[in-house]
């Protein structure tokens, strides 16, 4: 039943399936081929076993609806959900997520794309009833009160501090999409920037999505130094207001990072723990410790 209401959806029976890799959402997301020729984007998850994830896709769905056309996003094309099933497909980008580690090209297209939407969104619209990026991770900084640290155990409560004032440092009336990554990103054959998974959008400075991205290629080795100096929206950014960020993200990434390995995503709790290493080192960069 659920694939005939997809191939109804798609227009022509499904010949042909393959799954996208990327990411660390145990939920079904993946390319169909449909007889016609035609390609399809289409993410699933069961409201049963996977109830978690079945509840992010609902969410994305819900923002999808909301997001502004001009968005550098996939658009949304149809959706189904039922007791048991969520069901969605966006527009099918024929790119895949951009590759590790990060090359230049492939950052400087998304830093385009997002100084695109800094000044397009500014404020964002009403319509879509975000909440800020602070309240989204409101949570992030009670993390420091069990976080194992990898280097400078004693700058703990410094960064502890800086990260419980995001609230007042991390405040913005710009359209951020708050989870970047390579995952999340990807550069079309002619060089645009593409952003996925509008899990949880918010309201933010204009310059922490672009901040965000950065740690994947400081840590992959790039040269993020020349690329900040020559972009005033990196540049520009108050730098105790960069530091409140990449504390929360410190801390987050590192506490969750050493929780159990859930057996449907076994990656995850690998990359949380880089992400949180990444921010951690950066930050004590940054602060001279």
């Amino acid at each position: 039943m659920l694939r005939a209401d997809i191939e109804a959806r798609c227009g022509a029976p499904v010949t042909a399936a393959r799954s996208i890799e990327a990411g660390f959402t145990p939920g079904m997301a993946a390319v169909l081929t449909c007889a016609d020729g035609s390609h399809h984007f289409v993410k699933a998850a069961s409201h049963r076993a996977q109830r978690s994830f079945a509840a992010s896709y609902v969410e994305e769905v819900r923002h999808l609806r909301t997001l502004p056309r001009a968005t550098p996003a996939p658009a949304l094309l149809w959706a189904l959900e039922d007791s048991e099933w969520i069901v969605f497909s966006t527009e099918y980008v024929a790119a895949p997520p951009v590759a590790r580690p990060w090359a230049r090209e492939d950052l400087d297209a998304c830093l385009d794309a997002l100084a695109d939407v800094a000044e397009k969104f500014t404020p964002a619209p009403a319509g879509m009833g975000l909440r800020t990026f602070a309240a989204e991770t409101a949570s992030w900084s009670q993390a420091w009160q069990t976080v194992r640290l990898p280097s400078h155990p004693g700058r703990r409560a410094e960064a502890a501090a800086l990260a419980s004032r995001a609230d007042e440092l991390l405040r913005g009336q710009t359209l951020v999409h708050g989870d970047l990554r390579a995952d999340n990103a990807m550069v079309t054959p002619a060089g645009t920037a593409i952003f996925c998974d509008w899990n949880w959008p918010a309201t933010g400075p204009a310059w922490l999505d672009s901040w965000m991205l950065l740690v994947g290629p400081y840590g992959d080795g790039l040269d993020v130094e020349a690329v900040i100096t020559n972009r005033p929206l990196l540049r520009d950014a108050p730098s105790e207001a960069v530091d409140s960020l990449l504390a929360l993200m410190a801390g987050y990434f590192l506490r969750a990072g050493c929780g159990p390995v859930p057996p449907s995503s076994p990656h995850v709790r690998d990359h949380q723990h880089w992400t949180g290493t990444i921010c951690w080192l950066w930050l004590a960069e940054r602060r001279r410790w």
